[in-house]
């Protein structure tokens, strides 16, 4: 076994048994990224060690993986950034790619992915006080865990052993050659914008997927793109409001939408909330078959945005980090063709009315 591969093994193990850490945070003990720290777990070497977990490396053929998930039925969808875990359970149907861009539409598990970000999958199995844990997940080049899906105890394991014997790799080497993770290019200064011609295009928008191109259009960042706005189309609001909104939701029965995503996938839930609680910096939905574990201590700044659609204006509450990363946006649960529910725009006015910052 290699000496680097020996070393991770065995601090994963004593970590995991002496303490409560998840393996992004062990990670970043040991300064290593989450994808490496579970590449180690590959081989036989791994196998004969004296660690619960062993992970099996899968060949990089992303779509048709997501595709073969279906069989193994109600399995449980995880996607995170750094400030923000949106869980969801389900079965993955309606599994769809064009070029690098994918589809789950299966009404639960709703997903967009990016798979051009994808770079390394694996099969990995751990055995914890709680028993087995069987999952597969995706990281991208630095390392980086983009989407995870946990096995429950319903889920089909015949079908999940078919998958891995279909999709093992054959390099099942302990070790993962990681990228350094690029530096974004700095906004442009805002005289270098044109902000007239910004407005008037967002004014004119009539489905809320142009806003994208608009930004790359104008060469402006997301949080720049709020600031510069028409003030009747972007608020800043206190970072807080988020517990503020869960909470009028789940009190007034509003069904939202919650987006979650990272550069390799969004993930979406779609309905009404009910079990909020804040727990120390992290605002929570704790329901059957949706969590949300949200930092508020990490939102650095927060927008009630409006966008023009041929449906309507379309309302959404944006939270971003310090380096202008967005954690999550939140919608009224709609259907392209229906307007935007009236208990939303109601509920998003008496919030932004009581937390405009």
């Amino acid at each position: 076994m290699h000496a680097r591969q020996d070393a991770i093994i065995e601090a994963f193990s004593r970590m995991r048994r002496e303490s409560s850490l998840r393996h992004r945070e062990i990670a970043a003990t040991l300064e290593i990224s989450e994808g490496e720290l579970i590449a180690a777990h590959c081989g036989v070497d791994a196998i004969g060690s004296d660690s619960d977990m062993h992970a099996t490396r899968l060949r990089p053929e992303f779509p048709a993986i997501i595709a073969a998930i279906e069989p193994l039925g109600e399995v449980m969808a995880l996607t995170r950034n750094e400030s923000c875990v949106h869980e969801k359970s389900g079965v993955y149907r309606k599994v769809s790619h064009q070029g690098p861009v994918g589809l789950v539409l299966a009404g639960s598990i709703d997903l967009r992915l990016f798979y051009q970000q994808w770079r390394h999958g694996f099969a990995v199995e751990e055995h914890t006080s709680k028993g087995l844990q069987q999952s597969l997940q995706f990281f991208d080049s630095t390392g980086i865990a983009l989407h995870k899906i946990f096995l429950k105890p319903t889920s089909q394991q015949a079908a999940y052993q078919s998958l891995l014997a279909q999709f093992r790799a054959e390099d099942q080497s302990g070790d993962m050659v990681v990228e350094t993770p690029r530096l974004l290019p700095a906004a442009l200064d805002d005289s270098e914008i044109d902000i007239a011609g910004f407005r008037r295009d967002w004014a004119a928008m009539q489905d809320t997927h142009e806003f994208f191109g608009l930004l790359k259009q104008y060469k402006v960042t997301r949080t720049q793109g709020l600031r510069l706005a028409d003030p009747r189309f972007s608020i800043p609001v206190v970072p807080d409001v988020i517990t503020r909104l869960l909470q009028a939701a789940a009190a007034e029965n509003v069904a939202i939408m919650v987006f979650v995503g990272n550069p390799g996938i969004i993930q979406i839930h779609s309905g009404p909330v009910s079990n909020i609680k804040l727990m120390g910096p992290w605002i929570n939905v704790l329901d059957e078959g949706f969590n949300l574990h949200l930092r508020q201590d990490l939102i650095s700044n927060a927008w009630v945005v409006k966008k023009p659609t041929e449906d309507g204006i379309v309302t959404s509450l944006e939270l971003f980090d310090a380096q202008g990363e967005n954690i999550a946006m939140l919608f009224g649960e709609r259907k392209p063709g229906k307007p935007e529910l009236e208990s939303w725009r109601a509920l998003i006015a008496d919030i932004t009315e009581a937390c405009t910052a």
